[in-house]
C-alpha cells in the first residue's frame, strides 16, 4: 500500500521534534522573563507609564529646559539673578522656616494620638472624622476659619479683650504665625492618616512579648514601637513637608506675602503671571524641585541610621 502525503502538509518525526524544541525554548523564555517579573501583566503599566511621562515627566524636563533660556544672558543668567537678588534668595529660607516645622509638629502630634487610636474604643469613628475634618475644608476656608477666629477682630481676641488678658488684639494672622497654623492644621489629617496606618501594621503580639518580661509602656514605646516606625515616621515627614513647601494660598491669605511670608511659589507666580519672565519661574520652579529633593535625601539618610533592621515582624 502506496502513503499518501497530505497537500500543504509537512510532516515527519524530525519536524515534530523540531516543532517541539521551539516551544520549549519559547516557554523556558516565558518563564526566564516572568522570574524577572516582565511577563504580559507588566503591559497593564504601558497606561500609567504614558500618564505619568505626559504629565509629569516631558513637563519637568520642559521646564528643566525652559530655565537655561533666559532673554539675557547666558544659559545659567536666570540662576545667577536669582542668587544674586536678596528678595529673591530669601524665600527660600522663608519656605524653609515655615514648612519644616509645620511638617515636624504634624508628624509628631500624630503619632501619641495615633498609637492611642490603634485599640478599639467607643467613639473611635468620631473621633477619627473630626480629626480628619479639615481635609474636606481646603486651604482656602481653612484660611478664612483662621481670619474669623484669631484674626484682630475675631473671637480669639475678643475675648482676651472681654476678661482683661491684653490692651490690645494680639496678631497672629497676616504675618508668620497665620501660616503655620494654616500649614499645621491643612497638614495634619494626612500625618494622623499615615501614622495610624503604620502604626496597624505592626504585630502588637510583639508589644505584649515585651510586657510579660516586664517592660514598661516607655521601654515598649522606645525599644520596638518606634524602631519599627521610623520608616513610615521618615516617609510621613517627607510628604507632609513637599505639602508644606508647596505653600501658597495660605502665605498670601493669611499671610504677609510682600514681607515675613514672602514664600518661594509667590516668586514664582511673580515671576510668571506679573514680569512674564517664564526663564525666572521655570528655574524657581526647579530650584524648589531641588529643595525638596535634598531635604528629603537628607531624611531618609537620617532613617537609615536610626534603624537598619527588618520590620518582617509585623503585619504589614
Amino acid at each position: 500500500m502506496s502513503a499518501t502525503m497530505t497537500p500543504g502538509r509537512t510532516g515527519g518525526p524530525t519536524d515534530d521534534r523540531q516543532r517541539s524544541r521551539r516551544r520549549g525554548s519559547r516557554v523556558a523564555l516565558r518563564h526566564r522573563l516572568a522570574e524577572r517579573g516582565i511577563d504580559r501583566q507588566l503591559l497593564l503599566l504601558v497606561p500609567a507609564a504614558v500618564f505619568i511621562l505626559a504629565l509629569f515627566i516631558y513637563p519637568f524636563g520642559y521646564g528643566v529646559g525652559l530655565s537655561f533660556q533666559p532673554t539675557e544672558g547666558g544659559p545659567f543668567a536666570s540662576y545667577q539673578e536669582f542668587f544674586s537678588d536678596p528678595y529673591q534668595r530669601d524665600t527660600i529660607w522663608t519656605t524653609l522656616r515655615l514648612s519644616l516645622p509645620a511638617a515636624l509638629l504634624n508628624v509628631a502630634a500624630s503619632v501619641p494620638i495615633a498609637y492611642r487610636m490603634r485599640g478599639r474604643f467607643r467613639g473611635k469613628r468620631l473621633l477619627t472624622t473630626v480629626l480628619v475634618v479639615p481635609i474636606t475644608l481646603g486651604t482656602v476656608l481653612t484660611a478664612q476659619g483662621l481670619l474669623n477666629f484669631l484674626g484682630p477682630t475675631g473671637w480669639f481676641n475678643r475675648t482676651l479683650l472681654a476678661v482683661g488678658l491684653t490692651d490690645d488684639p494680639v496678631r497672629l494672622t497676616n504675618n508668620y504665625w497665620g501660616v503655620f497654623f494654616s500649614l499645621v492644621i491643612t497638614g495634619f489629617p494626612f500625618a494622623f492618616l499615615l501614622v495610624l496606618s503604620y502604626l496597624s501594621g505592626i504585630d502588637p503580639s510583639l508589644e505584649r512579648a515585651a510586657a510579660t518580661l516586664g517592660a514598661g509602656w516607655w521601654q515598649r514605646f522606645r525599644r520596638i514601637t518606634l524602631p519599627l516606625l521610623a520608616p513610615g515616621l521618615a516617609t510621613t515627614f517627607c510628604l507632609t513637608f513637599v505639602l508644606a513647601f508647596s505653600v501658597f494660598p495660605s502665605a498670601v491669605l493669611v499671610g504677609d506675602p510682600a514681607g515675613t511670608t514672602r514664600v518661594i511659589s509667590i516668586a514664582a507666580y511673580e515671576a510668571a503671571y506679573i514680569r512674564y519672565d517664564y526663564s525666572m519661574a521655570a528655574t524657581i520652579a526647579v530650584l524648589m524641585g531641588l529643595i525638596e529633593l535634598a531635604v528629603i535625601a537628607a531624611v531618609l539618610g537620617w532613617r537609615s541610621l536610626l534603624y537598619t533592621g527588618s520590620t518582617a515582624g509585623g503585619k504589614g
